[in-house]
């Protein structure tokens, strides 16, 4: 868990690189660049890494808002074997963006209901 936990805290700074570097773009071509390991991934290892990027962003010096903790959570899922994809979407009135993680379709680090919630835009 330590080494999890310090891989999600590297994690979150290299997405504050990325971002400040190149723009959501970087981002973005980033995760859409990462495979899968061909590691077999379970549903005890998906619990591991959401509690340690949960243990991460309370230990981190800022504000991890959920574009970073979608994408470090995606990055780790997919080092691991797990098929996991960043979704984005949007609320429509009033206005609100958001960012979660899906695997086999369903949300991991969100309510269950986040999909009816949002229309997708993207998903990487």
């Amino acid at each position: 868990m330590t080494l999890l936990f310090l891989n999600a805290l590297f994690g979150l700074v290299a997405f504050d690189l990325l971002l400040a570097i190149g723009k959501f773009a970087a981002v973005h071509r980033t995760l859409r660049r990462r495979k899968v390991a061909n590691a077999h991934g379970t549903a005890d290892v998906t619990e591991q890494v959401l509690r340690a990027v949960n243990l991460a962003c309370m230990w981190y010096p800022k504000r991890a808002l959920c574009l970073q903790r979608s994408f470090v959570t995606v990055c780790l899922l997919r080092n691991h074997g797990i098929s996991a994809q960043m979704v984005l979407g949007a609320q429509k009135i009033p206005f609100i963006a958001h960012a979660w993680v899906e695997v086999d379709g369903c949300a991991v680090n969100e309510r269950s209901n986040v999909q009816a919630r949002y229309s997708v835009w993207e998903r990487c």
